[in-house]
């Protein structure tokens, strides 16, 4: 049996069969004509995956050159060496542990949505900490001078490219939650939507998929500020109110916040319910009651004759090759930089980058390693929102973007490694 099939067997309440009247006790009666499915119970023996799952991130020279032959991709003829959202998702698998890893996560995170995804949370995670840094240094200096109204204008830029940058999460996001596109597969009540929710299953691969997530925006960012990181991908995901990494680590960073600050890192749409009518962040952002450039919801997907600036900005960013990152000077973290200034588990090599300098390099401890090369990434500079956006087609646009290619080969490598485990469940 397939293990993408596995939800087919699921069926709902009254699907196939049919109604039929029973004389003796006076009532419809449903026969149900589905076969009779023998259904195996799977112990778990780990618990569900949580932010306490821990990653290899010491990798000693053996494993290094494994993975290097192994499962390193391989450059085609006339691909330009850049580091790409692949490299850092094969680095992320590879030292991932085994225990949380099935064959549905893995394909999930070979898809055209989830690479999306990934690319506009690392913008949007390296743009919140940069501007989290700047508006704290911004508190700091506003104790000994005045506000001025050049100060609203700077704030409130910051608040709308935040949260246009949620909005570019959410859109992914909700092709997720709705089980829409490619993403039909994982939806929560299986590939058919029928009315019985595969709750544990669905929880399962929702929390690890979290979790990598985060791991792949740590690496992209340089392996900095994880706990930021970390807390910040749960509350936009999940609300402040169910954010577990709040709750345990108790940081009450937000309590702290001044209320300039709270506003341009958080936005105004904040919708206050009760506890079970929550919603997250980024759903509050796709239904605030804001000036939204509607092409921001299709942007990548839908092919638009004309794209401002700054819309042309984040296209580039969120799907555009490598390559088209670096032709246009851009980079999304260390993605687009080239693959030769870092060694095998994506640290920053010491200039002059000498390929054979990697080995000796990499068998030095990581903490020694990381006092000696800082990586300083360049600051995210979003164009300005255009007063006016006076074109507007005579239709809404029909056609579709051709995305970006799923490499395959990768993706048959790590189902085949997870197979050589013995992981091949669901």
């Amino acid at each position: 049996m397939d293990d993408d099939d596995d939800e087919d067997y699921y069926f709902g309440v009254y699907e196939g069969g049919h109604w039929v009247w029973d004389e003796q006790i006076q009532a419809l009666l449903f026969i149900c004509d589905n076969p009779p499915v023998h259904r195996v119970h799977i112990q778990t023996k780990t618990k569900l995956p949580t932010g306490t799952v821990k990653f290899k991130d010491e990798v000693d020279i053996i494993e290094q050159i494994r993975y290097r032959r192994l499962y390193r991709r391989r450059l085609k003829i006339g691909e330009a060496d850049v580091i790409t959202l692949q490299d850092i998702k094969d680095l992320a698998l590879f030292t991932a542990p085994t225990s949380i890893l099935t064959p549905k996560l893995i394909r999930m995170l070979h898809t055209p949505t989830i690479e999306r995804f990934l690319r506009a949370l690392i913008l949007y995670c390296a743009y919140y900490l940069q501007t989290a840094a700047e508006m704290s240094k911004r508190m700091s200096e506003l104790i000994s001078k005045v506000r001025t109204l050049n100060c609203d204008r700077i704030e409130n830029e910051f608040q709308d490219n935040l949260a246009d940058l949620r909005l570019l999460v959410a859109k992914e996001y909700c092709m997720f939650l709705i089980g829409g596109g490619d993403m039909k597969k994982y939806h929560h009540m299986g590939q058919h939507k029928y009315s019985r929710s595969l709750s544990d299953m669905d929880e399962r691969l929702f929390e690890t998929f979290v979790r990598m997530s985060i791991q792949i925006v740590w690496i992209a960012l340089g392996r900095k500020c994880f706990y930021q990181i970390e807390c910040e991908t749960h509350r936009i995901l999940k609300s402040d109110l169910f954010n577990p990494v709040e709750h345990s680590l108790k940081t009450e960073f937000i309590p702290r916040m001044e209320r300039e600050e709270r506003s341009a890192l958080f936005g105004h749409c904040i919708r206050l319910d009760r506890k079970l009518r929550t919603r997250s962040p980024l759903l509050n952002d796709v239904f605030c009651q804001r000036p939204i450039d509607y092409r921001l919801l299709g942007l990548a997907v839908v092919n638009y004759p004309q794209l401002s600036p700054r819309l042309k900005y984040l296209y580039t960013i969120v799907a555009g090759t490598e390559e088209d990152l670096a032709n246009s000077n851009l980079t999304l973290g260390i993605i687009g930089l080239p693959r030769v200034q870092f060694d095998t588990i994506l640290r920053l090599l010491p200039p002059p980058y000498d390929l054979n300098s990697k080995s000796s390099i990499s068998l030095q401890s990581s903490r020694s390693y990381m006092k000696k090369v800082h990586l300083v990434l360049p600051p995210i500079n979003i164009p300005h929102k255009e007063a006016t956006d006076g074109f507007y087609p005579p239709s809404f646009p029909d056609k579709v973007v051709q995305g970006n290619p799923i490499n395959k080969v990768q993706l048959k490598r790590w189902l085949k490694r997870l197979k050589s485990f013995g992981n091949c469940t669901h």
